[in-house]
């Protein structure tokens, strides 16, 4: 219908790498189980050793410290998955997110008092703000994909605000059985956002027109 949110995959964008990359989160995420003590020390985040064991940069977005924080970040997953399907996202917008991951986690240096970190929330949030980025900046979208587009970046923003990343590591809130790290969250967004932004101007550049009005003979 038009106008309407129509997130029905279109044949030539069929998301199949932002399924890939969801792929990529979700199944090691699945096997490996809540509180895994050894999972905890061979994979999670620890800063001090962020270039002596690199495959932690992406490795602690597969490991959890309860079964509650497990399944928040498993359904997060599914939903970010699936509306990158359904909005047909093109390649450059699952290469951005699969970027954004480690980048995501290495942004975690500057903030050696976080000793710790595992889950997959910092990686949602860059994709959330790819996914934005995306619908707001790709050509011929429905005004009501553009929308939704503004709508995630404006929610991530205001959430953001709420985790206060600039004067606390950690916080827990309540009801929740495990605590937050703001930083990995402020950092997922500004990587999503740069690089689903760069991968979008690249692409328009690449394609513009050769007779496009600013390269029409004088």
């Amino acid at each position: 219908m038009a106008g309407g949110v129509r997130l029905t995959p279109h044949p030539a964008r069929p998301g199949w790498a932002w399924a890939a990359v969801a792929g990529l989160l979700l199944l090691p995420a699945l096997a490996i189980g809540p509180a895994d003590g050894l999972a905890l020390r061979m994979l999670a985040w620890r800063p001090e050793l962020a270039w002596s064991e690199p495959w932690r940069w992406w490795s602690a977005a597969w490991v959890h410290l309860s079964a509650g924080h497990r399944w928040a970040d498993l359904a997060g997953a599914l939903l970010v998955g699936a509306l990158g399907v359904l909005a047909s996202l093109p390649r450059r917008a699952a290469w951005a997110w699969a970027l954004a991951w480690p980048l995501t986690h290495l942004t975690l240096v500057l903030q050696p008092q976080l000793v710790r970190y595992v889950g997959l929330s910092g990686v949602l949030y860059a994709g959330v703000a790819v996914l934005g980025v995306m619908l707001l900046m790709l050509p011929d979208r429905p005004r009501a994909q553009r929308l939704l587009g503004a709508a995630l970046l404006a929610g991530v923003l205001m959430r953001l605000g709420g985790d206060r990343a600039w004067e606390r590591v950690l916080y827990r809130p309540p009801g929740w059985d495990f605590s937050i790290a703001p930083l990995a969250h402020a950092a997922g967004a500004f990587w999503g956002a740069l690089l689903a932004a760069l991968a979008q101007g690249l692409h328009g550049f690449v394609d513009r027109p050769a007779n496009s009005p600013d390269e029409r003979p004088r």
